[in-house]
C-alpha cells in the first residue's frame, strides 16, 4: 500500500517553507534598519499558506524536459506587503521598527520550531508503522 505523504503530514509541510520564508523577509527588515527609504515588509500567513497549497504563481516555460520546473511570484501573489508603519517617520523613509521585528522574529522562529517538532512526530509514526512496531 502507498503512503500518501500529502495526507500523512498534513498541512505542516507547507507551513515550514512559509515560516522559512517569512523568516528571510524579517531578517531582511533587520538588516535594512538603516537604509534609507527602506519599508517593512511582511507576509500574510494565511494568503501565503493557500497559494504554497495550491501551488499557485507563474510558471516559467521550459525549453528541455530535463529542465527544472520553476515558478516565480508576485509581492501580493506571495501574500507579500508592506507593513504600516507604527512609529512616525524619522526623516529618512526608512520605516523600520528593530524592535518589533526582532520580536516578530522570534515568534515566528518559536512557530517554525513547533512546525518541525509536529513533522518530526509525524515522519517517527511513519517509520514506526512502516516497521511494524
Amino acid at each position: 500500500m502507498a503512503i500518501n505523504f500529502e495526507n500523512a503530514l498534513g498541512i505542516h509541510q507547507h507551513t515550514l517553507g512559509v515560516r522559512s520564508r517569512r523568516t528571510e523577509i524579517l531578517a531582511s527588515n533587520i538588516a535594512n534598519a538603516d537604509t534609507p527609504g527602506y519599508k517593512a515588509r511582511d507576509l500574510d500567513f494565511k494568503t501565503a499558506l493557500q497559494n504554497a497549497k495550491s501551488h499557485a504563481g507563474v510558471s516559467l516555460n521550459r525549453t528541455n524536459e530535463n529542465h527544472k520546473f520553476g515558478q516565480s511570484y508576485s509581492m501580493e501573489q506571495a501574500g507579500e506587503s508592506y507593513r504600516v508603519a507604527n512609529q512616525p517617520d524619522t526623516g529618512d523613509g526608512n520605516n523600520v521598527d528593530v524592535e518589533v521585528e526582532r520580536n516578530l522574529f522570534m515568534k515566528n522562529s518559536m512557530e517554525y520550531q513547533a512546525s518541525l517538532d509536529f513533522l518530526n512526530s509525524k515522519i517517527s509514526s511513519l517509520r514506526k508503522a512502516i516497521k511494524g512496531q
